[in-house]
């Protein structure tokens, strides 16, 4: 066995933390300026956090963003869906879905979620009530859920041991 993927690792640096966003979440960083998300907003700029989603998730947004009540939103800010989607593309690593974890959210468009900051022991931020009721079920599996940016908090992920493979 080659040390060569652990050298190449060691040589990267320490991974960053991952960060789940839900889509009310990402209007606020990206359309509604809110002060709320303004460390969201920094640390994806700085690039200081992996923002990871899913294809489903960019549909999601994309659905969203030509909802009745978000298009005059939008051209208050003088945004277009176009641009938002652009800011997403941008800043978020798409990955596979994440398999479905023991932890169930009572409201299925939420779980995915769930299940993808469960997989990579991220920190899902949303300000949705079905998923923030989840914080201390996932917790033990090493993800963490809240309604803004927490810098200061233990990675989850290094007082458990590795996933099996």
């Amino acid at each position: 066995m080659s040390a060569l993927p652990e050298a190449v690792a060691a040589a990267a640096g320490p991974a960053r933390p991952c960060l789940v966003l839900d889509t009310n979440i990402v209007l606020d960083v990206f359309v509604f300026d809110d002060t709320a998300a303004a460390p969201v907003r920094a640390a994806l700029a700085a690039g200081s956090h992996d923002w990871i989603a899913t294809d489903a998730m960019r549909v999601e947004l994309a659905r969203v963003l030509a909802y009745p009540q978000i298009v005059p939103r939008l051209a208050f800010y003088r945004l277009e869906a176009a641009d938002v989607l652009a800011r997403f593309d941008r800043h978020a690593r798409i990955v596979p879905v994440a398999p479905k974890v023991a932890a169930t959210c009572k409201d299925p468009d939420d779980q995915g979620f769930i299940d993808l900051a469960v997989a990579h022991r991220a920190q899902l931020l949303s300000k949705d009530r079905a998923v923030l009721c989840m914080r201390k079920r996932v917790l033990p599996h090493g993800a963490r859920i809240g309604t803004v940016l927490d810098t200061t908090a233990v990675d989850p992920a290094v007082l458990l041991p590795p996933r099996a493979a």
